[in-house]
């Protein structure tokens, strides 16, 4: 059993917080609603209880990531329980414990009781909530249907981030692998193989062309060590800064496309996204030209997306979604035809979910045997490598006890 803390609603509206022994957040989950309250929040106690001042420098931007899909989740919870706007956001003000995000909540509760629309309050925010987000809560309030538009969005913002912290989860390990290793090898030459330099230039022996050449390298790197570590550093600086020039940033993607492992993988991912904002917004009324406009900007390979903004000009002059993108031959065509098939259909928004979801496990897969091929290969090359140099630094010392012996 272990501890979890909760914060609920009773049948009055007041807002409880307490603590509950229980197997899982489902069981707590559960009892709660047994005993007639309003779930809102559960968590492990002691999870997220640390002070601002250890959690501020690594936060990027107020409700960002799953901070939104909880608030999001939260609200359409609230919303469908029967509790009005105002009451709803009142409440959520006082969860966060960052004192931006409170702020942000009373900005977006004070402008909704000053008879402001949600989606406008949210547009306020300077950046905080995405076109897409502010447009299908405007959709959701014209349709009278904002608390299930708020939960259509909450599950596309999960999914979303949850398929871009596996994209990024992939990318750690074999990340952390080059940087340790690295350091190591450059320990071992810049450090341990000059010391066999010296013993071996006092010893006067003939040493073979291999280890010759790795005390060469050693030498350099103990007396250019710095370079190892500013030329990489300054490199990634002037990549970051170049990749802000709208013609290099489109030369790149352009290039990681036709890369035949990569291309394949951002295809599918940025396939993946597309349909999945397009359905989403259509499924909740928005008109294709206006979701078009919105999934284009999610894009964030800037060929796709200027694919899209061309095929956006093809379906407002009368062509269909599926013959419009398929043009430009950037998109997998079994999206294509996945869409072509729904708009025959005249399900459109259904079909585009469905291409999400096959893409998205699509993906899901070819990073996963992306990752069991590299993470062996990677690893066998720099112990290969680490392995190299400590035999060619050796292998005359052996030689040597030999001959003495």
């Amino acid at each position: 059993m272990a501890l979890f803390r909760y914060k609920a609603l009773n049948g009055e509206g007041e807002l409880l917080d307490g603590q509950m022994e229980a197997a899982s957040e489902a069981e707590v989950v559960a009892r709660l609603r047994e005993q007639g309250h309003l779930p809102v929040e559960t968590r492990a106690a002691g999870a997220d209880e640390r002070g601002p001042g250890l959690r501020a420098p690594w936060r990027a931007r107020v409700l960002a990531g799953g901070a939104l899909v909880q608030f999001t989740h939260q609200l359409a919870s609230l919303l469908g329980a029967g509790q009005p706007l105002d009451r709803a956001l009142s409440i959520l003000i006082d969860l966060p414990e960052d004192a931006r995000e409170r702020r942000t909540l009373t900005a977006i509760r004070d402008a909704v009781r000053g008879g402001a629309p949600l989606s406008t309050a949210l547009e306020r925010q300077h950046g905080v909530f995405s076109r897409l987000y502010v447009n299908m809560v405007r959709a959701g309030e014209a349709g009278g249907s904002l608390h299930d538009t708020l939960q259509r969005l909450a599950d596309y913002l999960e999914r979303s981030h949850a398929l871009r912290g596996r994209v990024i989860n992939a990318l750690v390990y074999p990340a952390i692998l080059l940087v340790v290793v690295g350091f190591a090898l450059l320990f071992l030459l810049g450090y341990v193989v000059p010391q066999f330099a010296q013993m071996y230039e006092s010893l006067d022996v003939v040493l073979p062309w291999f280890t010759r050449g790795v005390l060469a390298v050693g030498l350099f790197v103990r007396d250019w060590w710095i370079v190892f570590i500013a030329v990489p550093a300054l490199a990634l600086l002037w990549l970051e800064r170049r990749r802000r020039d709208p013609a290099f940033r489109l030369a790149l993607d352009g290039w990681l496309l036709r890369r035949r492992l990569s291309g394949e993988l951002l295809a599918r991912l940025e396939t993946a996204r597309l349909a999945r904002t397009l359905g989403t917004l259509l499924r909740n009324g928005v008109p294709l030209l206006h979701a078009l406009g919105i999934g284009r900007g999610v894009l964030g390979n800037r060929v796709l997306a200027a694919e899209v903004e061309r095929a956006t000009e093809e379906v407002r002059n009368g062509h269909g979604l599926a013959s419009a993108l398929g043009r430009g031959k950037q998109f997998p065509r079994l999206a294509l035809q996945m869409i072509q098939v729904g708009e025959e259909s005249g399900a459109l928004d259904t079909m585009l979910l469905r291409v999400a979801d096959t893409f998205e496990q699509e993906t899901a897969q070819a990073i996963d045997r992306l990752l069991a091929a590299l993470v062996p290969v990677l690893t066998l090359l720099l112990a290969g490598v680490v392995g190299g140099v400590i035999i060619a630094v050796l292998v005359p010392l052996y030689d040597l006890t030999n001959a003495i012996g």
